[in-house]
């Protein structure tokens, strides 16, 4: 027999079991120990109790209330008062529809997903997701703090363990998506250690916005125009005054929402000699020809025309900044000079496309002129564009706000809003084509991106709206001694 045919075993590599210290304890101390832990078991459950009772007053007091009813009276009475109550309910609901599901059923729904979805698998999700640690034979997890369901999403607030980072969670939002039962997770620091999840369920964005009803006055606040809904039910609030605006997405996904959006909020102020509206549509009209009585002046092409008007208002910019030298750092609605609005429709064709070098170099001057400068004296650029990338535009840092529509890479969601923002849950390329309008934004000084639905505006409504700003014509009729002398 040739070798030696023993093999030394591996080494065990299994966790050392831990035994409760009271174990070693001798029987008589457990004895007297015994009152001492049975109290404290006790006053435990009743310190659960008043807990439970502080987070569900109404269903601790409903459940207590009908035992005793039941106990005094019989089944009949508590029959009568479950009737009462959804009768209740059901007459509420009809009166104010809003304040029930805030009040009434969201409340219901909270604590039906909390107990059925994120409590039971909280602690498998987190170990598997890599979210869970242990140490020295201690396992840290993280802490669900409060949930709030709003129908459409779920808020889960959570605190993180020691030596964790936001990251690590936004690298996992699928999973955790998927984990919960929900189409999409997006992560959000509320403040150090303590993070808000939201489990997306459904898209309140699904349905077109319909256009508000122009206003009779000119009064609009150029830092909130509102031009759209926010998916949390809010007014959509653009910033113009001291903003420049660069609008991305492919055709098809709404770029003509956003901008006549923007002209149908401006309507007032433009009809009242507030606001100033310049155009220049590469594509032959076909956009902003629908309401050319919206712009003072509007160019057709890209030619040397169009140049020419971006030059002339980069020297308008650089001349009325001249004259508030010393004056004022902001226009304000006091300076008597309208505020000036560029509308860049196809802003590629101009500074991109251009097949003339000297053209495309003089229009990219000017427009980076307008939008590096234009700030302080009144003039803001809504430019709209389908590809992001720095070689079409490559000055976006100019743009302080930017709206990413329908995109077809998850590349150019970054580009667009910034890095890391896709990561934070901006899926601006998951928008579906049957949602135009939608789009997501973000400002300069902005963390959190902000997902809305630019206004619906029809054909019917540019017809509208060209009527609302047509020049009013002044018809001139003879008097009855003219008409007799003529006749």
């Amino acid at each position: 027999m040739k070798g030696n045919p023993w093999v030394d075993p591996a080494p065990f590599e299994g966790a050392r079991p831990r035994v409760p210290w009271w174990v070693w304890l001798p029987g008589w101390i457990k004895l007297l120990l015994a009152p001492v832990a049975l109290i404290w078991l006790a006053g435990r459950l009743a310190v659960k109790l008043v807990l439970v009772t502080g987070r569900y007053p109404v269903a601790v007091t409903a459940c207590l209330g009908g035992y005793i009813g039941y106990r005094q009276f019989g089944l009949s009475p508590l029959v009568l008062a479950l009737l009462s109550l959804v009768c209740a309910l059901t007459v509420w609901y009809g009166l104010d529809r809003g304040s029930f599901l805030r009040f009434g059923w969201y409340r219901v729904l909270t604590e039906w997903r909390r107990l059925t979805v994120y409590v039971p698998h909280w602690r498998t999700v987190m170990r598997l997701a890599e979210l869970a640690k242990d140490s020295r034979g201690r396992e840290y997890r993280p802490k669900l703090r409060r949930v709030r369901s709003e129908g459409w999403r779920d808020k889960v607030r959570v605190r993180m363990i020691p030596a964790q980072s936001p990251e690590q969670w936004e690298a996992r939002r699928d999973n955790l998506a998927h984990s919960f039962n929900a189409r999409s997770c997006r992560v959000r620091v509320l403040r150090p250690s303590v993070l808000e999840l939201d489990f997306i369920h459904s898209d309140p964005l699904s349905r077109p916005v319909a256009v508000p009803q122009l206003a009779a006055v000119g009064d609009v606040d150029l830092k909130r125009v509102v031009v759209g809904r926010t998916e949390t039910g809010k007014p959509w609030r653009l910033r113009l005054l001291g903003s420049q605006v660069l609008v991305v997405g492919v055709p098809g996904a709404g770029k003509g929402s956003v901008l006549w959006s923007i002209v149908w909020q401006l309507a007032p102020a433009i009809k009242a000699g507030m606001v100033r509206l310049v155009g220049i549509d590469p594509k032959g009209g076909m956009e902003l020809g629908q309401c050319p009585d919206a712009f003072e002046k509007v160019i057709y092409d890209n030619g040397p025309e169009a140049v020419a008007l971006l030059e002339e208002i980069a020297a308008e910019v650089k001349e009325r900044a001249a004259r508030y030298r010393g004056i004022r750092r902001l226009w304000a609605r006091g300076t008597g000079e309208p505020f000036t609005v560029l509308i860049v429709d196809e802003l590629a064709d101009l500074i991109a496309y251009q097949p003339d070098r000297n053209l495309r170099e003089r229009a990219t001057r000017a427009v980076q002129t307008i939008t590096s400068q234009g700030r302080a004296p009144g003039y803001a650029v809504v430019g709209l564009v389908q590809d992001p990338r720095k070689e079409v535009v490559s000055f976006r840092h100019l743009f302080t706000t930017r709206v990413a529509l329908r995109l077809d890479e998850p590349v150019q969601v970054d580009m667009v809003l910034g890095d890391g923002v896709r990561q934070r849950g901006a899926a601006a390329h998951e928008i579906s084509e049957n949602t135009p309008g939608v789009a997501w934004l973000k400002e300069d000084g902005q963390r959190e991106p902000e997902r809305a639905r630019a206004f619906h505006v029809t054909d019917a409504d540019l017809v509208e709206l060209g009527v609302y700003l047509a020049p009013a014509t002044v018809h001139e009729f003879p008097t009855s001694g003219e008409g007799r002398a003529a006749a």
